[in-house]
């Protein structure tokens, strides 16, 4: 009801200004970057002047979001952390691996204020899904390998979608439409889809298993979808070692689709080993 009223009491003086300010902050990030000379300056004056404006807390968030991020090295044990391989391996006293991974690191007091600033922006505008896809996107590069926060936010937005109609939501403010087989939209699909293989590259436990939630949920809404059935069969296959259930899985998606590349690429990994472990045991 809120985001109704802003909507209802936004006069054509104030969308004006909005724009105007709008077009000072892009030309400026153009010129200088996101972070550059003057842009903080544009996006204080939008605020004073527009403080509920959604777009004025979307460049606020992009400004205090930059400046939080920098770039870190740690050491982990693992040769892959959050799915990329290390920057650098080396040995220790004792002559065992030390890996090195070059990681995304925040500075706490800008990421807040970005955090509250495209929050207030979802609060006004909750059915726009750009501003939902840039809080979780946040959330996700910030917690790592504890992806609860974000995990949260995915899960709130999918039980908020499939309870209602495309065109009550907007990308980029252009109303959703439903797919040709299913009435998902494309565009929220894939971005499930998307944070489905975010989940998954983090390689956890917990990580895992909220990977296996998400594409049931939305292998649910998306029963002919095949990705979200490889996922599930992705799932058995590398966080249980079950590949007799993961089979199952990866045969059901190419009965929908039986070019299905991930589906087919899985099972002859799983017929390689089992012809491995048949010559072993020979």
């Amino acid at each position: 009801m809120l985001s109704m009223l802003v909507g209802v009491t936004m006069t054509a003086q104030d969308k004006e200004l909005s724009a105007s300010y709008r077009q000072k902050f892009d030309r400026q990030v153009r010129n200088v970057g996101v972070t550059g000379v003057g842009v903080e300056t544009i996006v204080s004056r939008w605020e004073e002047d527009c403080p509920d404006d959604p777009d004025m807390l979307v460049a606020k968030f992009d400004f205090n979001y930059a400046k939080s991020v920098s770039s870190g090295v740690v050491q982990r044990p693992t040769q892959r952390y959050l799915g990329e391989k290390p920057i650098l391996t080396l040995k220790d006293s004792t002559g065992a691996d030390v890996f090195y991974y070059q990681v995304a690191e925040f500075n706490d007091e800008y990421f807040s204020i970005a955090l509250q600033s495209i929050s207030r922006a979802v609060h006004l505008k909750p059915r726009e899904l750009r501003y939902r896809f840039d809080k979780i996107n946040a959330l996700v590069a910030y917690e790592k390998d504890s992806p609860d926060m974000s995990y949260s936010e995915i899960k709130t937005l999918v039980s908020e979608y499939s309870s209602s109609k495309n065109d009550e939501w907007t990308l980029d403010s252009k109303p959703l439409a439903a797919g040709v087989d299913s009435r998902i939209s494309p565009e929220f699909s894939q971005a499930m889809g998307e944070y489905c293989y975010a989940l998954y590259k983090v390689g956890t436990p917990l990580a895992y298993d909220y990977f296996l939630q998400l594409s049931t949920m939305m292998n649910k809404l998306e029963p002919k979808n095949p990705v979200f059935i490889d996922n599930i069969g992705s799932y058995w296959q590398v966080a249980k070692k079950n590949n007799k259930k993961a089979e199952k899985y990866y045969k059901k998606a190419l009965k929908i689709d039986p070019q299905d590349y991930a589906a087919t690429t899985n099972l002859k990994i799983i017929q390689s080993s089992k012809s491995q472990k048949g010559q072993s045991g020979k």
